[in-house]
């Protein structure tokens, strides 16, 4: 909503008590009220607080607590206590406590050496260690990287043609190869060219026209392909699409955060871009 410049049709006070509820008292947030806290919803309660500037109103000590509990000695992260690892989990991590302004609550220079090991021969990373290439762990971990000014250990031209090669002819791009067109890698695919400086090699008129077919023109949303049902995840990920693509309708996004580039600036975050 922010992005469309609408925030102010969301009700301000039922969405912060909403978040507050949330949040247990080990410091990490649940998807809802009553569900166990993970580093996922921890990473999205915190960049709804930040979009309305309000991290104040929670625990703020509780949850870096949280969050630096849950790195290993390999420099991985849990996503919770069941001790589930995953690259998203150190993206998650990372740009939570950068939020924070507290990266000094982690052990960066294992995280990073965590997220490199997640290398593929393809330019590419995985959700470990020898894991296919995904573009969704590739943005997780370009993204990470982005935050922590390490984006000198990528082979950014090989990279940056396995992301173009996921666009296919009907101008939507898919996760890796063999798969079909989704929306949501207008995100995941954009945003780490975007990152490494080689969103110019894809083909945005066709890329533009998928999205905008995925729309539904009676609710407005935007599903993963045309003529499928519509879902926040999708809208959220095809709009982000459109502002990176240049939409002058929608405000400019930052692309490690997926929140209003000027949302970030406010936070006086600093991210490397290539």
């Amino acid at each position: 909503m922010d992005l469309m410049g609408q925030l102010d049709r969301m009700n301000k006070d039922e969405v912060l008590t909403f978040v507050k509820e949330c949040q247990h008292d080990c410091g990490g947030f649940g998807a809802s009220i009553g569900h166990d806290p993970h580093l996922l919803y921890t990473l999205s309660a915190i960049q709804i607080l930040t979009l309305y500037d309000a991290v104040g109103m929670v625990n703020r000590d509780k949850v870096i607590e949280f969050v630096a509990s849950l790195q290993q000695k390999d420099g991985s992260f849990f996503g919770d206590k069941w001790g589930e690892v995953d690259t998203r989990f150190s993206f998650c991590a990372v740009a939570c406590l950068s939020l924070l302004g507290r990266l000094d609550a982690i052990d960066v220079d294992k995280a990073v050496e965590y997220t490199l090991s997640c290398m593929n021969f393809d330019g590419g990373f995985g959700c470990h260690p020898g894991s296919e290439s995904h573009a969704g762990q590739i943005y997780c971990c370009v993204g990470m990287l982005s935050i922590v000014g390490r984006l000198h250990h990528i082979k950014v031209d090989m990279l940056g043609w396995w992301l173009c090669e996921r666009q296919l002819p009907s101008g939507g791009l898919n996760g890796r190869p063999e798969k079909l067109p989704d929306v949501c890698y207008s995100w995941w695919v954009l945003a780490s060219l975007k990152i490494i400086g080689r969103l110019h090699w894809i083909d945005k008129d066709k890329l533009v026209q998928f999205i905008l077919a995925c729309q539904d023109e009676e609710t407005g949303g935007f599903a993963d392909r045309p003529g499928d049902m519509v879902d926040p995840f999708h809208t959220l990920f095809g709009v982000a699409g459109l502002s990176l693509l240049g939409n002058d309708k929608i405000k400019d996004i930052n692309a490690v955060f997926c929140m209003p580039e000027d949302v970030i600036r406010r936070t006086g975050v600093d991210i490397q871009l290539l």
